[in-house]
């Protein structure tokens, strides 16, 4: 049971098809199974035993990918870092979860308390030295700690085993279709949980990977995906938004995926009807890090729940609940849960967040939705972000659904407002394209809800603060924000 056991076996079925390309640089199956043995050895050689923890802060490249695979194939669990991190960012995430050895970029300055090894350009034959018949542990194995895109406050990651990546896979292959014949553009950074497990998914199956590293143009991605005959392709959606802003023209390449993949955040519903019309192979996938796919909607789903994540994907059960954890009726808005084979057991070293998220089973993602009678998922925004004014709740994602609507308004973002009379109050803030006047939006929203979802006041901005993967950051929109 390793996310690395197929590899003889297609070394010996397809010998000449590509595994990883990059540019020039070609990996051939044939050579991809003997090339991890050697590196996981290379490990080994480092002093480095079977549940010894690594840091990864690497650069996407074919190197990064032979390490994530050498490192599963020796049993050592994957950490992985973002190489753009402050040394101080790293340093506190190594220290949490007890990394002995840190790979890094080379020039990167080495980190307090860990070995720290550059990965340098020649590192595929520097492994070269080693055997191939090296013993390597079996079982189910702990893999990989999977973070979340933030950095910020207290780290926290779950050690996912292989057996729980492994059950990822085959929501991929049930669900969304990879095979042996799929050609992958891997573009999306391997740092991040579909980044990285994605292409890890292609070989695996037998299937090609093509690396674009961001960043990238949209025209270049496009251009890509001509030039490679790309079969399937992962997007978070702020790449999505950026390919949109192309013409029709120049997305002629889009339209022959047989799956275009948007995952990381919600899609708004205007970007959603336009994937749909663009490429019949559109899917979003709601997913997380720490518990894998838990809803996919496609192209085929009817137009009438577009708006939607859609239904649970192979294994797992999805439920909305209340604050007493019991599920609540079809159309009502409750906590997201959801439990399978792909879900973690809880937080590495940090039982109290661990008690907050994980329960009896269930894994709590954070996330307020509604299960509507058909069985489609809808998502209400995040439980940290509800609005609470004067005691009645307010779901920030159906006001942002509103001003989305506005054919000025290109981003939105709404938060609370501390407010002594109220608690809270609801402020929006906008990102726009042509005219759009705040008391004209308000008017928007005022025809389209009810008074108290009403913004006090709508703020036209040049941008968001975000995380590296594009989300918006509404903590910080909040605390720019002058109690009322």
């Amino acid at each position: 049971m390793n996310i690395t056991e197929t590899f003889a076996h297609h070394a010996r079925a397809v010998p000449d098809r590509p595994a990883l390309v990059h540019g020039d640089s070609v990996v051939l199956y044939r050579d991809l199974d003997p090339l991890v043995s050697r590196a996981a050895a290379h490990f080994y050689s480092l002093g480095l035993v079977p549940g010894d923890v690594v840091g990864v802060a690497l650069k996407d490249s074919i190197e990064h990918i032979v390490v994530l695979c050498a490192l599963a194939r020796a049993g050592i669990v994957i950490l992985p870092l973002d190489w753009r991190w402050t040394p101080e960012e790293q340093e506190r995430v190594v220290a949490h979860f007890g990394a002995t050895v840190v790979l890094l970029e080379p020039g990167k300055p080495a980190l307090p308390g860990a070995t720290c090894v550059p990965v340098e350009k020649d590192f595929l034959s520097l492994v070269g030295k080693h055997r191939t018949d090296k013993s390597f542990p079996e079982g189910d194995l702990p893999l990989l700690m999977s973070l979340s895109s933030g950095t910020t406050g207290r780290p926290k990651g779950p050690r996912i085993r292989q057996s729980q990546f492994l059950a990822r896979y085959r929501v991929f292959w049930i669900n969304l279709g990879f095979n042996s014949q799929d050609r992958f553009l891997s573009a999306t950074p391997l740092y991040y949980g579909g980044g990285r497990t994605f292409p890890l998914t292609m070989l695996y199956s037998g299937g090609t990977s093509f690396m674009l590293p961001p960043p990238h143009e949209p025209q270049e991605l496009c251009e890509a995906v001509a030039r490679h005959r790309i079969t399937s392709l992962f997007l978070v959606p702020t790449l999505i938004r950026r390919l949109l802003t192309l013409g029709d023209a120049e997305l002629t390449p889009i339209r022959s995926l047989r799956l275009l993949l948007s995952s990381g955040s919600a899609l708004h519903a205007e970007e959603r009807r336009h994937l749909r019309a663009l490429c019949p192979g559109f899917v979003e996938y709601y997913s997380s890090t720490e518990g894998g796919g838990v809803s996919y909607l496609t192209s085929e789903d009817p137009e009438a729940f577009s708006d939607s994540v859609g239904r649970p994907v192979f294994g797992v059960e999805v439920q909305c609940v209340d604050e007493a954890h019991q599920p609540v009726p079809a159309g009502t808005v409750g906590r997201i849960r959801y439990r399978g084979p792909a879900v973690a057991d809880g937080f590495w070293n940090d039982p109290e967040a661990s008690r907050e998220s994980f329960r009896d089973g269930w894994w709590y993602p954070g996330d307020l939705g509604m299960l509507d009678a058909s069985g489609y998922l809808h998502l209400k925004g995040r439980a940290k972000d509800m609005i609470i004014r004067g005691g009645v709740n307010i779901y920030p994602a159906e006001i942002e659904a509103v001003l989305q609507a506005h054919p000025a308004v290109t981003d939105c973002a709404v938060v609370g407002w501390p407010s002594k009379e109220f608690n809270e109050e609801v402020a929006a803030f906008v990102i726009v394209k042509g005219e759009a006047k705040p008391a004209e939006l308000r008017d928007l929203c005022r025809g389209r809800m009810a008074p108290y979802k009403v913004p006090r006041e709508v703020f036209v901005v040049k941008d968001f603060p975000r995380n590296a993967l594009g989300k918006v950051i509404k903590a910080e929109l909040s605390a720019g924000l002058s109690p009322l």
